[in-house]
C-alpha cells in the first residue's frame, strides 16, 4: 500500500501481457537472487547495480519520472554487521565525492509482528483527528497509517508529536539488533540521528531503516536510503525468508548536491600513450595496434579524424598523454616505432614487437583488458 505501488507505477498492457516499468531495483535484485539460486554459491552475496527507474509523479527538483539509481545489496546474513557494512559503504561513496555535510537518520521497524500492532495503535490515535488531515493522509489512515509518519505538513507533524512511538512496540530481538547496529556505527565513528518517524517508502523493510540527507537538496533532501528486508523474498515466492540489507541512491540527486557544493567531478584519466599515424597505411595499422596494446593493459588513444601530424600532436597534448608513438610508412617498413616523451621531447626508436613491453615499463600498472 505504498505510494510507489498505488500511484507512481507506469503500468500498461500489450495484448494479454501486462508490463510495469520498474520503479526501483531492490525487488528485481532479490528476484534474480532467487531465480538463479545464488544462495547455493556459498557465503553472503554482495551485489550492486546502476540503472534507470520510472515513477509517475509530479516532476520537481530531485524528483523525476525517469531517474537513475545505483545501490548495493548484501544478501544472506542476519548479522547486525551486515547492516553496518552497507551503511558504511553508502557513506564512503558520498565522502569519496567530497560531500561531508550529511545527516544519517536511523530507525528500527521491528519484525513482522511488531508493525501490525503499531499500525493499529497509530490508527487509533489519529482517527479522532481525521478531519484535520490532508486528503492523502486520510487515505493512508485507512490503508497504511505508517506512511503518515513521512508527512511534510507542519500541522500533521505537530499532531504526531504525541503519537505512539514505534520503539514501544518493537520485539526484544529487534531492539537488541538495533542496539548492536548503533554500537557498531559508533565504533566506526559514523554519526547518526535516531528518527522514530523514519519508515521508508516501501513496505518490505523490517528492523533497520536508514536515510542519508543533504541540506543541498531542498525539500527532497534524501540522497540515499535503505534498510533490512528479510521478508521480501517471501513476497516474491520464496518459502522462507532471505536475510538482506541494501541501499539505493539517486544519481541525479548526487549531481545536484555536487553542484550546490561546486564540487569538481574527477577528471578523465589521461591515456598512457597516443598513437600518431602518418598516412593511410599507418592510420589503418594503428587500429590493430591500439587493440593489441589495450589487451596488454595500456590505456591507448589515437586520432579518428584523419588530421595532420601537427594536429595529432596537439590532440595528444590536449589529452595529456605523456608519450606518443609515431608511425609512418618508413616505420612500418622497418617494423620500428618512434616513442616520444612529450614533457622533454626525447625520442627513442623501439621495435614493434617490443613496443608493448617498453610502454608497460613506463606506464602505471593496469589490469589487462580482454577484447
Amino acid at each position: 500500500q505504498t505510494d510507489i505501488v498505488t500511484k507512481e507505477m507506469f503500468a500498461f498492457e500489450r495484448g494479454d501481457t501486462h508490463y510495469v516499468l520498474r520503479p526501483e531495483v531492490t525487488a528485481p535484485v532479490m528476484r534474480a537472487y532467487l531465480q538463479h539460486r545464488l544462495d547455493q554459491w556459498g557465503g553472503v552475496q554482495r551485489l550492486y547495480y546502476i540503472g534507470p527507474c520510472f515513477r509517475a509523479e509530479r516532476p520537481q527538483k530531485g524528483r523525476y519520472r525517469q531517474f537513475h539509481q545505483f545501490g548495493a545489496e548484501l544478501i544472506g546474513s542476519e548479522d547486525a554487521r551486515v547492516d553496518v557494512e552497507v551503511i558504511a559503504l553508502m557513506m564512503d561513496v558520498y565522502r569519496a565525492f567530497g560531500l561531508e555535510e550529511m545527516t544519517l537518520r536511523l530507525n528500527t521497524l521491528g519484525d513482522a509482528e511488531s508493525r501490525p500492532r503499531y499500525r493499529e495503535a497509530l490508527r487509533a490515535y489519529l482517527a479522532p483527528y481525521a478531519r484535520e488531515l490532508t486528503e492523502t493522509s486520510r487515505r493512508r489512515l485507512e490503508t497504511n497509517p505508517l506512511r503518515i509518519l513521512d508527512t511534510k505538513e507542519e500541522k500533521e507533524r505537530r499532531l504526531l508529536d504525541e503519537a505512539p512511538r514505534l520503539a514501544d512496540f518493537i520485539d526484544d530481538a529487534s531492539r537488541a539488533h538495533f542496539e548492536e547496529v548503533k554500537g557498531l556505527l559508533q565504533d566506526l565513528g559514523i554519526d547518526f540521528v535516531e528518527d522514530p518517524f523514519l519508515v521508508r517508502g516501501l513496505d518490505y523493510y523490517n528492523r533497520t531503516a536508514f536515510e542519508l540527507e543533504s541540506p543541498d537538496l531542498g525539500a527532497q533532501s534524501a540522497l540515499a536510503g535503505g534498510g533490512r528486508y528479510d521478508r521480501l523474498a517471501c513476497e516474491l515466492g520464496s518459502k522462507a525468508p532471505v536475510p538482506a540489507v541494501g541501499f539505493a541512491a539517486g544519481i541525479e540527486r548526487l549531481f545536484i548536491a555536487l553542484a550546490a557544493r561546486q564540487a569538481a567531478l574527477p577528471a578523465a584519466e589521461p591515456p598512457d600513450v597516443f598513437l600518431v599515424a602518418l598516412g593511410d597505411e599507418a592510420a589503418r595499422f594503428v587500429v590493430r595496434l591500439a587493440r593489441d596494446l589495450r589487451n596488454q593493459g595500456l590505456h591507448v588513444a589515437y586520432d579518428l579524424k584523419g588530421r595532420s601530424m601537427k594536429a595529432q600532436m596537439r590532440e595528444a597534448n590536449r589529452q595529456q598523454a605523456p608519450r606518443t608513438v609515431i608511425l609512418g610508412q618508413d616505420e612500418l617498413a622497418a617494423r620500428r616505432a618512434q616513442v616520444k616523451t612529450m614533457a622533454t621531447g626525447a625520442q627513442v626508436e623501439v621495435p614493434l614487437e617490443e613496443l608493448a613491453d617498453h610502454l608497460r615499463g613506463l606506464a602505471p600498472a593496469r589490469e589487462p583488458h580482454t577484447a
